[in-house]
């Protein structure tokens, strides 16, 4: 796959399993706090959170601090924003993964 389609579908499937885990919680984005995504990849966290209507505001991203740091990439990004106090006791917290094989995956938490 070439990496311009790449980035696509990893746009769209990125979308979509936040779709679903929202749809499983009976929840909608609106009653997001926070989301903390993998850091693979700027452009496609900045085009995830337009294309699913999060402002960047509401969005971890630490890749400039930490590179594409693989499998820590989420736990990462979740303590800088601890750190930061961007997350508070309570809030609905959106994780999304992603990874070889284009495997995907969404939870929810309340900090």
């Amino acid at each position: 796959m070439e990496g311009g389609e790449t980035f696509k579908r990893a746009v769209i499937e990125y979308s979509n399993s936040i779709d679903r885990v929202l749809e499983k919680a009976n929840k909608k984005l609106s009653d997001v706090n926070f989301f903390v995504p993998h850091q693979a990849n700027l452009r496609i966290i900045q085009a995830v959170a337009k294309r699913i209507g999060l402002p960047i505001e509401k969005v971890s991203v630490t890749l400039n601090k930490f590179g594409n740091s693989s499998s820590t990439s989420i736990g990462l990004a979740l303590t800088d924003a601890l750190d930061n106090n961007k997350i508070k006791e309570g809030d609905l917290v959106l994780f999304t993964a992603f990874g070889g094989g284009f495997t995907w995956g969404s939870t929810l938490m309340i900090w």
